[in-house]
This record gives C-alpha cells, structure tokens and sequence, in this order.
C-alpha cells in the first residue's frame, strides 16, 4: 500500500503542473490518477508516517449517523474538520473577536498570529462543547458528507437513506451496476462548509468479495488522501461485515491530485522512508448494526508506523 501512495507522491512532484488555487497557498498538481489497494493484504494505514486512525474511524461513524455538527466529533477529540466550522463563526455578524481575515494563510506565515488564532479556535470549540445553542447555530457546516449520505432530499420533499440503500442492493441485487453512494448535490453545495472532495463512490460484488471505487475530485496528497484511502477501506469492510461479504479491492480514482507548495520538504522526508508491514483491521461489536457501532468497536492491531510529520492545512 504504501508503495502505491509514496509512487503517487513522487509522480506529483516529479511531473506535476504548478498551480494557483482558492486558499492562496499554490500547489502542484496532476490530473486523473489511480491506486487500486487488495484489501486482503492488509489494512491499508500509511507506515510511512502515522496517521491516527482514531480520527478516521470518529469520523466515518459521523458520516455514517448522518450527523453534520462537529459536536460529535469534539466530543470525540477529533478537531479535522474545526477550520471550516470556525471559519463561518469568524466571518459572522455575530463574531467581534480579533480580525481573523485570511486567518487560514496568515496562521500558517505568522507564528504570533497563529498562536491567537489557536487560543480563538480552541475557545470556540469549546463553546461548541458547553453552549447547545452555540453548537446549534455554528457548530453545523451545512449539508455535508452525513447528511447526503443518509437524508439526501428529494424534489418532493421526501428523503433518500443512500447507505442503506446500498446495503439493501448488495443483499438483493449484488451484480448491480448502480450501487452508488453520491455525496455531491449540486443543489447543496453552496450551502456547504467544505464541498465533497471524494465525491461518489461505487461499490461491485465478485466472487462473495465487496470491493470499492471512490472517485475523488480534489486530493490534498500528503494530509488528507491517507485519512481518504484508510476511510473508504474501512467503509467497505464495515458494509461487507453488515450483508456477509469479505473484502475485495478499494480502487481510489483522482480528479485533481496535487500537493500544497509547503508540503514539499514533508513529502521529500516521507520519501525517504521504507514502508513497514500493514496492521490489521478488527471489528468487534457483536450483534450490532453499521449504525450502531462506535468507536471501541473498530480497531487496527499491530501498527508500527514511522513518527507522524506535522503540516499546516490550507483552509
């Protein structure tokens, strides 16, 4: 797996175009890419740094309860989605704390500014935490992952639970061509904190094995496409472990595959560094549902990765 991913970030380096893009910071940047993983060969969470799979599983169990408010995801300890969330709260009416124009780029430049944009985020978060009036009004980013997943609305204002949809098709239509999961509606992206960036993804049934195809749009290649692969990995062993299946391939298709200019000295040191053995997934929680499983209930065993490498996000 790693080799897969690390070949990926060296292609972008090595024949990527530079570009500029909406956060200011620039990126360089390839157009359609593919990695396809075998899930039977191991869980597929990068050795070459660590990635905390306690965000990744936090988060999935999110999408997966339809949930858009960060609440759960504070009350977790998971903080990936707090930018955009803060972003709304800075930019309201409502805020008159200390002037956070361009806070995501100037955080990143400035240390004295970061260390107040710090202190104001962590007080919003938790505001989110004690405040449900608070949490209600800015904890939310909108129509989001969750809610396209599990409440897409309908022209007749009714309502489609796509995830079990999909369960119900992989039960009673397994060699369906149409087993997909979209989490991009045109109609409400404008209302999104953050656009979809893995966008649809497609799910195909060989041999009692359920594999998967994401497509996604826009990859931030060294932050967010390990938590995106480990993510997608983990859906289609828990949908598989729901109807009976094993596992089979994730098969991850890129739009725009690019890295954030002050990326390159992190992607150079991850270069250099040989992959270690995959840890294994295992998933306890006997006799619950998809729907019902929480975080105690997912684990990898035997993960030995390589100290994490720390990079700022483009906001």
């Amino acid at each position: 797996m790693a080799k897969l991913y690390l070949d990926m970030l060296n292609h972008i380096l090595e024949n990527g175009q530079d570009k500029s893009d909406r956060t200011g910071v620039g990126t360089r940047s390839v157009f359609g890419y593919q990695m396809r993983f075998d899930l039977n060969e191991g869980f597929p969470l990068l050795t070459t740094k660590k990635v905390p799979f306690s965000l990744i599983k936090s988060e999935l169990l999110w999408f997966l309860k339809g949930d858009t408010n960060i609440r759960y995801l504070l009350e977790n300890n998971n903080h990936i989605w707090d930018e955009w969330a803060f972003k709304r709260w800075v930019e309201s009416d409502e805020y008159q704390g200390p002037d956070m124009t361009d806070f995501g780029l100037r955080a990143n430049e400035d240390p004295e500014f970061n260390a107040l944009y710090q202190a104001e985020k962590q007080a919003f978060c938790e505001r989110i935490l004690n405040d449900d009036a608070f949490a209600a009004e800015y904890g939310e980013l909108g129509d989001v992952y969750g809610k396209q997943w599990r409440n897409w609305e309908t022209r007749d204002g009714g309502s489609i639970d796509q995830i079990a949809n999909i369960l119900d098709q992989l039960r009673n239509t397994p060699d369906s061509r149409r087993i997909m999961l979209s989490a991009w509606n045109p109609e409400d992206v404008p209302n999104m904190a953050l656009p979809p960036c893995h966008t649809m993804s497609q799910f195909y049934v060989q041999d009692g094995k359920l594999s998967c195809q994401l497509y996604q749009r826009s990859g931030d290649a060294f932050l967010g496409v390990p938590f995106n692969i480990a993510s997608y990995a983990l859906l289609t062993h828990l949908l598989a472990r729901e109807v009976g299946l094993e596992v089979g391939d994730f098969v991850h298709t890129f739009g725009d595959a690019h890295i954030y200019n002050n990326h390159f000295d992190q992607v150079r040191e991850q270069l250099s560094r040989e992959p270690r053995p995959l840890p294994t997934l295992w998933i306890g929680g006997e006799g619950k549902s998809i729907f019902e499983l929480e975080k105690d209930d997912i684990k990898v065993k035997n993960y030995h990765p390589y100290d994490a490498i720390k990079a700022p996000v483009a906001v």
